[in-house]
């Protein structure tokens, strides 16, 4: 059930250049959570050109009495069997003192409305297996795990050693 007295003041938007720095913050708070913060190599300049000027990725703020209180970071892929392009969440992350007050469910509300203005098949997130508070958010609000896949990556390492492969890749 959401507080409706925290869900009324909460706006959610698009994040601007300007927020780069904010959006570092919460992918730092996000690593921490996930207990990976090790792992962030990301800077606000990596995110102002990706994000901003490349568009590789869009990103919104949720901001609960004017100060940022979650984010989430998507892009879009496609279903070749069904024809249609989706939304994958690559992060979205509420601050944890605020969690519980229906934040993470807007953000989802928001982007399934997205979703539905752009004629996406699906979105799409990955979850940590230990992360049980999540998983349990996920399934409350109706998401099924796909238990038939398997997530496969290269990483930065094989991109740079395997680049020169005789493949003109034009952008």
């Amino acid at each position: 059930m959401l507080n409706k007295k925290t869900y009324k003041n909460l706006r959610i938007r698009f994040a601007e250049e300007k927020d780069a720095e904010v959006l570092l913050d919460f992918i730092k708070k996000l690593a921490v959570y996930e207990k990976r913060l090790e792992s962030v190599i990301a800077t606000a300049e990596d995110i102002r050109k990706n994000i901003f000027e490349k568009k590789i990725a869009e990103a919104l703020i949720a901001e609960q009495d004017g100060m940022p209180a979650g984010f989430a970071i998507f892009y879009y892929n496609f279903s070749t069997f069904i024809g249609k392009p989706g939304i994958y969440i690559e992060d979205l992350f509420v601050n944890e003192h605020l969690r519980g007050n229906g934040i993470g469910k807007a953000i989802f509300n928001f982007i399934a409305e997205i979703a539905i203005r752009k004629d996406c098949a699906s979105i799409e997130w990955t979850v940590l297996k230990w992360n049980k508070p999540s998983i349990r958010f996920y399934e409350k609000l109706g998401a099924k795990k796909k238990d038939e896949w398997f997530i496969y990556r290269l990483d930065t390492n094989f991109l740079q050693n395997n680049s020169s492969s005789g493949l003109n890749a034009e952008s």
